[in-house]
């Protein structure tokens, strides 16, 4: 069975980066579109990006357009989220998730397979 672990969320200043990693075991993201969403306290989860098998698509979300870049290493089965130019309203948890389809899917229903999460936080 699919499992899925994010990894690379932290403490993070505004205007800072970092490089998240959802990586897959029990099986390979072949023919999976993966999709990276968030969740800040009291609100829904909302789509972050989101890249299908191949040729490979993205779709951003508005809010992260420009600073934020999706990639997906077939290889060894992981997706990435680049995020530079963090801004305070970025803060919550972050969930990769997986859908078996070639097409992109944008919305978090779509998605059966989902990981832990994994935090960004905001320093002062």
């Amino acid at each position: 069975q699919l499992q899925l672990v994010e990894s690379g969320g932290g403490l993070v200043q505004p205007g800072g980066s970092l490089r998240l990693s959802c990586t897959a075991s029990g099986g390979t993201l072949d023919y999976y579109a993966v999709g990276w969403f968030r969740q800040a306290p009291g609100k829904e989860r909302e789509e972050v990006s989101c890249v299908s098998f191949t040729p490979s698509r993205t779709n951003y979300a508005d809010s992260v357009k420009g600073r934020f870049t999706i990639s997906r290493n077939n290889a060894n089965n992981t997706v990435y989220l680049q995020m530079n130019n963090l801004k305070p309203e970025d803060t919550g948890v972050y969930y990769c998730a997986a859908k078996d389809t070639l097409l992109i899917a944008t919305r978090p229903r779509e998605y059966a397979v989902w990981g832990q999460g994994t935090q960004v936080t905001f320093s002062s």
